[in-house]
């Protein structure tokens, strides 16, 4: 944890942690928060066959949930503000091999109502890190809890 060098953050990382823990698509991926600190957020996630496309590749989506996930919990470690992404955009480099995806994100200017979050995505090959992907996103702050199962006014 980080709270040593930042004590009043460690409010905010348990409650990040612990709605991170719940999330049950990250389950699903097999995704982890190996490091979190305020304005920044690194999510992991090892090599499946289920997360490969036809060629043998990180699928795409994969890369985009990383970078989804990644930014809203950046943008939230700031104020400890809940977080909803609002957009991004994505650019894929090169094809995303390897045996793990990295995610690092970083809060580039923080906001009460928008944040703008910059992420880049590595696949690690035999170790050797290779950048597959950046993205800015932009992250709408949210002023109270988001409650579960929002439904649609549809």
């Amino acid at each position: 944890m980080n709270s040593e060098r930042d004590p009043d953050f460690a409010g905010i990382e348990k409650r990040i942690r612990d709605n991170v823990g719940r999330q049950g698509f990250m389950g699903h991926v097999g995704a982890e928060l190996s490091e979190l600190a305020r304005g920044a957020c690194t999510l992991e996630v090892g090599r499946r066959p289920e997360l490969l496309q036809q060629h043998g590749l990180f699928h795409g989506g994969v890369t985009a949930f990383l970078v989804d996930n990644a930014t809203t919990i950046a943008a939230a470690t700031w104020r400890g503000q809940p977080a909803l992404t609002a957009e991004y955009k994505l650019n894929l480099l090169s094809p995303a091999s390897g045996e793990r995806l990295i995610c690092r994100a970083r809060v580039i200017k923080p906001g009460k109502q928008v944040a703008v979050v910059a992420a880049d995505v590595f696949c690690v090959i035999d170790g050797i890190e290779k950048h597959t992907a950046t993205a800015l996103a932009s992250i709408a702050m949210l002023t109270r809890d988001v409650p579960a199962g929002i439904t649609s006014p549809a």
